[in-house]
This record gives structure tokens, sequence and C-alpha cells, in this order.
């Protein structure tokens, strides 16, 4: 798929929220929109990122700006790892066969070890409040990433 640029108005692909009720990106119109795409719960930088996020929720809130973090792991795992980790940053699951990640380009090849893999390629996207990408960051490292994307919500 074509990867997310600046400008583009961002698919209305709806996503499953940890309880099973779907969640769209319609849901947030009039606000601004923070996605942050990971690729597995409980991982070593996905539990950071999720918790660096989660760490400056209110912040983001002051800013007018929502936060949900995406990955394909199910809505039961999603349960679990909020559970373990107290986070507050909302996360949503994009389970489903050319989801919202595909759409924007955070599916793809990916290599670890010596091994090819389909996987998420940690990437976010600061939507505004018209419902277009203001902001790509791909691929994310995830120190101090949260911090840099609240700045950056705040000046939009």
């Amino acid at each position: 798929m074509a990867a997310a640029k600046v400008g583009d108005t961002l698919p209305q692909i709806a996503l499953t929220a940890p309880d099973g009720a779907p969640v769209s990106p319609a849901q947030f119109a009039g606000q601004k929109l923070v996605l942050f795409f990971y690729p597995k719960d409980d991982t070593p930088g996905c539990t950071t990122e999720n918790k660096d996020f989660s760490e400056l929720a209110a912040e983001f809130a002051e800013a007018g700006t929502a936060l949900l973090g995406i990955s394909k792991d199910p809505p039961a795992r999603h349960q679990k790892f909020i559970a373990k980790y107290d986070l507050t940053a909302p996360l949503a699951s994009d389970a489903a066969e050319h989801g919202l990640s595909d759409a924007l380009g955070f599916w793809g090849e990916k290599q670890n070890y010596g091994r090819t893999y389909m996987g998420m390629v940690r990437s976010t996207v600061l939507v505004d409040a018209a419902g277009r990408i203001a902001r790509v960051w791909s691929p994310v490292k995830v120190k101090g990433h949260a911090a840099e994307v609240l700045e950056a919500a705040k000046a939009l």
C-alpha cells in the first residue's frame, strides 16, 4: 500500500476496542488525534512506548488531542496488556486484513536476524481536527518519541 503522506485524509477504516466494540477514526472528528502503531503487546519496546504515551495522556488531552495505540493483537490480549501495565492510552486492534495499518503503509515486510516476515512498522500519525494527516513518523525510535509527538500536537 501507499505510505501515509502529510495532507492525506485519514482513511475511515474501523478498528476493534479491547471490549470488542468498533472504533472508527470518525469518532474523533473535530479534535486532533495521534495514532501510534506498534508491533506487539507486552514486548520491551512496545511496552515502553505505551507507557510513555500513557504517562503523557493528560497532557495530550489538555492539548485537545486524542490518543489511540494500534497493533494487530486481538482485543483480549490488549485487555491483559492494559491491566498488566495500568495503561491509560486507549488501544485498538487492527487485526483485519486490509486494515488501517495496511492502508497507511505501516504493515509490511520486515527483517530480523536474517528472517523475513510481515509485521507492523512502528509508526505514528498526527491527524488535525479536520481529519487530515498533519505529521508522520515512520519508522519510530521509542526513546523520547511520545514527548516529541506531544510537542507537535501542541504546535498544531
